[in-house]
C-alpha cells in the first residue's frame, strides 16, 4: 500500500503554518502523530494534495492545569497527557479513556488533539470532549476561535475545522469537587477500536444524592453520542448507601438502550451494539458513583 502523490512542507513556526494552511486551502492537511492520517493515506481513503508537518512546532507540545482547566497542546502525544500527574489528577477522565487508546507505541506517536480532529466516532478522546463540553482553539490568518465540543462533530471523519485553520489545543474542565467519572469499552481485543463504549460522569448533591448523571457513547452513532440520566438515577444518597453499596443503575441502562439508535456494521448488530450499551452504562455510572463517593469521603474533615 502506497500513499497517492501530494506536497509536503514543514513550517517552524505557528504562523508560518497557517499562512501554508490558507495558501493551500481545503487540499491541505495536516500532520502530527500521523497515526490516523497515514494509513488513510495508504489505503487511498484520503488524498490531501498538500501535508503540513507540524512536529518542530515545539510551542505546541505541552499539557497544563490552571484556572479550572486541563489545556492540551497540538504536539502533546497521548503518553505525554496520560503520564502527566496535574492533569490526570485533575481531570481523572483524562487517564481512564488514555488508557484504553490503542496500544503503547500508537500513544507514543499519537497526539490527543489529533484524535479529536480527526472525529472518528469510534475514539475514546471524542466521547471525553462530547461528555466533559470542552473546546477546541482553532488558529488561522484570520485570528483564531473556539468551538464548543457540542459544535465540533459534523460527521465520522469530519470535525469543525475549517479550511486554513490550524487546531492548536484542547481546553477540558477540571472534574468537580462532588463528582466522578469512568471510562468502560468492549473491543475485541485489547486496544482494537470499541465495538461499544461508555463515559460517564456523576455528580453528588449536598445531601449525597445523585444530582446529575451524563454519558457518551462511542461507536453508536455517527459522532460522539451524549445522553443526561439523572432521571434515571437521581435521589440516590450516600445516606441511604452507607449499608447497601453501589445503587442499581439498571434503570439507567433500559434508559440508554431506548434512547440510542446503533446501526449495523461488519463489527456488530445493531441489537448487540444497544445491549452493550445498556450493560456498559450500568458500569460506567457504577464506577462514576463509586469514584464521585470515594472523593467525597476523602474530602470530610
Amino acid at each position: 500500500m502506497k500513499p497517492p502523490t501530494f506536497g509536503y512542507s514543514r513550517p517552524e513556526s505557528v504562523a508560518q503554518a497557517v499562512s501554508l494552511l490558507a495558501a493551500r486551502g481545503p487540499d491541505a492537511k495536516v500532520l502530527a502523530g500521523g497515526q490516523s492520517l497515514m494509513p488513510l493515506l495508504n489505503l487511498r481513503l484520503a488524498a490531501p494534495g498538500h501535508l503540513v508537518d507540524i512536529n518542530r512546532l515545539a510551542e505546541l507540545a505541552y499539557v497544563s492545569v490552571s484556572g479550572g482547566q486541563v489545556t492540551i497542546g497540538a504536539l502533546a502525544r497521548h503518553n505525554d497527557v496520560l503520564r502527566d500527574p496535574l492533569a490526570v489528577a485533575a481531570q481523572p477522565l483524562l487517564g481512564q479513556a488514555l488508557a484504553l487508546v490503542a496500544h503503547p507505541v500508537i500513544r507514543n506517536r499519537g497526539t490527543t488533539v489529533g484524535s479529536i480532529v480527526h472525529a472518528d466516532p469510534a475514539g475514546e478522546m471524542t466521547a471525553v470532549l462530547a461528555l466533559l463540553e470542552g473546546s477546541v482553539r482553532l488558529v488561522s490568518v484570520a485570528g483564531e476561535r473556539l468551538a464548543s465540543a457540542e459544535d465540533f462533530f459534523l460527521g465520522p471523519l469530519e470535525s469543525d475545522v475549517r479550511a486554513g485553520e490550524l487546531a492548536t489545543e484542547v481546553l477540558l474542565p477540571e472534574l468537580p469537587s462532588g463528582a466522578g467519572c469512568a471510562f468502560t469499552e468492549v473491543s475485541r481485543r485489547h486496544g482494537d477500536y470499541a465495538v461499544c463504549g461508555v463515559a460517564a460522569l456523576v455528580e453528588l448533591g449536598p445531601q449525597g444524592e445523585v444530582s446529575g448523571a451524563r454519558a457518551a457513547y462511542l461507536s453508536v452513532g455517527p459522532v460522539p453520542v451524549v445522553l443526561d440520566l439523572t432521571e434515571a438515577c437521581g435521589g440516590v444518597s450516600l445516606v441511604s448507601l452507607a449499608t447497601a453499596g453501589t445503587p442499581d443503575f439498571a434503570q439507567a441502562g433500559r434508559l440508554a438502550m431506548a434512547r440510542l439508535q446503533p446501526g449495523d456494521d461488519i463489527h456488530a448488530t445493531a441489537a448487540y451494539r444497544r445491549h452493550l450499551a445498556g450493560v456498559l452504562t450500568e458500569r460506567a455510572l457504577a464506577g462514576a458513583f463509586a469514584h464521585a463517593r470515594e472523593r467525597a469521603w476523602l474530602s470530610l474533615p
